[in-house]
């Protein structure tokens, strides 16, 4: 069984059709680590395509938000004003979609799913010392997260905590990271719709646990169209902008 492992979506359509397209044939199954909706201007597109994948999905902090079972009070005002936008865009059905998501994390074949991280699935991981808990709490050697857009992860192995970065060769859409046995990974796929990591393209990742590999790709989409969906939609400048640096 391979997966086509998503997260932070943010109701960009372009991108995430971007991603579907390249990944087509490479896989059986989608699973999605939460923010479906947020910040793009495709709240309802977005939903609607991840449903007719049949994908597994578990919430983010947008997607409660979005869907207005949790406040934006935490969010900075530019999040929050795309938060209450999506909330009177979302069709009815799709707003009880997103309110009926689980929460992580999730089991599927022998790896574990999470938003942020295990304990809250709102705190964000970057750095070795905030990975660690996760390390040493998860249930499976490898867990798969989201919410911070950052493409890579991290490793524990003889105690000791790696830090795992990703960036396919000159001419190649995708790196492959293999599994080592004794191991125990934290995996981010990255983001579908708004990368942070200063690469502009659409990110996502393919694994097949059984053989131990998991693919890290990235893809161009049309960032423009994108761009152009949110100013007609009077959506925040600074989030239209940020597209184009990947940041």
């Amino acid at each position: 069984m391979r997966y086509l492992i998503l997260s932070d979506i943010h109701a960009n359509l372009t991108a995430l059709d971007a991603a579907l397209a390249a990944a087509k044939g490479r896989f059986d199954k989608v699973l999605c680590l939460g923010d479906v909706v947020g910040y793009g201007p495709d709240p309802n597109e977005v939903i609607d395509r991840i449903r007719e994948l049949g994908a597994l999905v578990i919430r983010g902090n947008h997607d409660k938000a979005g869907s207005g079972i949790a406040n934006a009070d935490d969010f900075n005002p530019v999040a929050r004003n795309v938060a209450l936008w999506t909330r009177e865009k979302l069709r009815p059905e799709n707003r009880e979609w997103l309110e009926k998501l689980p929460t992580g994390p999730s089991t599927v074949e022998g790896f574990s799913l999470v938003h942020g991280a295990f304990r809250d699935e709102d705190e964000y991981v970057f750095a070795p010392a905030q990975a660690l808990d996760g390390l040493l709490d998860a249930p499976s050697p490898i867990t798969f997260f989201g919410h911070t857009h950052l493409q890579g992860g991290f490793t524990l192995r003889d105690n000791k905590v790696g830090v795992l970065h990703f960036k396919p060769a000159a001419g190649t859409p995708s790196t492959t990271l293999t599994l080592e046995p004794g191991s125990t990974y934290l995996l981010n796929p990255g983001s579908v719709g708004q990368p942070r990591d200063g690469d502009a393209r659409a990110a996502f990742a393919i694994a097949d646990v059984p053989n131990n590999t998991v693919e890290f790709w990235r893809v161009p989409y049309d960032i423009k169209s994108v761009q152009e969906r949110m100013e007609q939609a009077g959506l925040p400048e600074p989030l239209i902008l940020r597209l184009s640096f990947g940041r």
